[in-house]
């Protein structure tokens, strides 16, 4: 008997592009349903996205701001610049909110959908993709809001921030936050399939990056020495350029952002390995 279609297991550890394209139908209705799930059954709905950074950053401005008084500078010519603390902890918040969420979301593909991937079959890769675009249509929500907060520091306020050349870099940015946060996302899910102890590292791994991160501090707080350690953490880069772009003044370096693009390719490239090596046997471990 002559088949039309078989399904084998994939071998050569490559990611078919072309299928996954095939399948964006199923990506955004995965998209709609992860959306529609988490705000359903509550009252304010989805603005609970706008809700929760909100919050974070009232508590980091009177924690970090009036009682530790932290810098809110990224770079020494940008001491003498005032930032709104409000507008500085809120930038950072919205960033990592995103970065979290895909991370700690993707790491959770395999467990939180076991029944659903062992009934039928498309590309696995397909969870992961629509979780990291649910997560970006509450991105542009935050994002909102931060505009508006922005607007009203710069026409009633008059700060004296401003739009810098670097805002043209923010849909590279986006881009380049929603690559690296599925890269290290699919690392921890590839891993935490055999080793489930790797889940209570990860919430405990996520709030120690958050504090390694300038998301409550300027980056002018972290010694010269030690600046080349600390730009390792790609998401740097990404939220000192996205205040940057916003604030008028604040840090860029041409060398550290190649590198953060440069740790995020690997990331996602080592994630994107491991997941294809994984959800092959997956279904016999989890």
């Amino acid at each position: 008997m002559k088949f039309e279609t078989v399904i084998t297991a994939e071998k050569s550890g490559r990611i078919d592009i072309r299928e996954l394209l095939r399948y964006k139908d199923l990506i955004w209705l995965f998209v709609k349903r992860d959306f529609v799930v988490r705000y359903k059954q509550t009252i304010l709905g989805p603005l609970w996205a706008i809700i929760q950074p909100l919050l974070t950053t009232i508590v980091f401005n009177l924690l970090f701001g009036n009682l530790a008084r932290l810098t809110t500078a990224d770079s020494a010519a940008a001491e003498g610049a005032f930032i709104p603390g409000f507008l500085f902890y809120l930038s950072g918040t919205i960033c990592w909110s995103y970065f979290s969420q895909t991370v700690t979301g993707t790491a959770n593909t395999f467990i939180n959908n076991h029944r659903i991937l062992g009934k039928v079959y498309f590309p696995r890769l397909v969870m992961p993709v629509s979780g990291s675009i649910s997560n970006m249509i509450s991105f542009g929500i935050r994002f909102a809001m931060f505009l508006c907060v922005w607007a009203y520091f710069v026409l009633v306020k008059g700060s004296g921030i401003h739009l810098s050349a670097y805002a043209a870099l923010l849909p590279l940015l986006l881009l380049q936050l929603m690559l690296m946060s599925m890269g290290f996302g699919l690392i921890i899910a590839s891993v935490t399939i055999k080793y489930r102890d790797m889940m209570h590292l990860m919430e405990f791994g996520m709030q120690l990056w958050h504090y390694g991160t300038p998301v409550a501090y300027g980056l002018s707080l972290i010694p010269a020495r030690y600046m080349g350690l600390y730009m390792l953490n790609p998401v740097t880069m990404v939220i000192v350029t996205f205040r940057y772009a916003f604030f008028g003044s604040g840090y860029f370096n041409a060398g550290y952002y190649a590198l953060s693009w440069a740790v995020t390719l690997a990331a996602l490239a080592l994630g994107l390995s491991l997941f294809k090596r994984v959800e092959r046997t997956f279904m016999d471990t989890i």
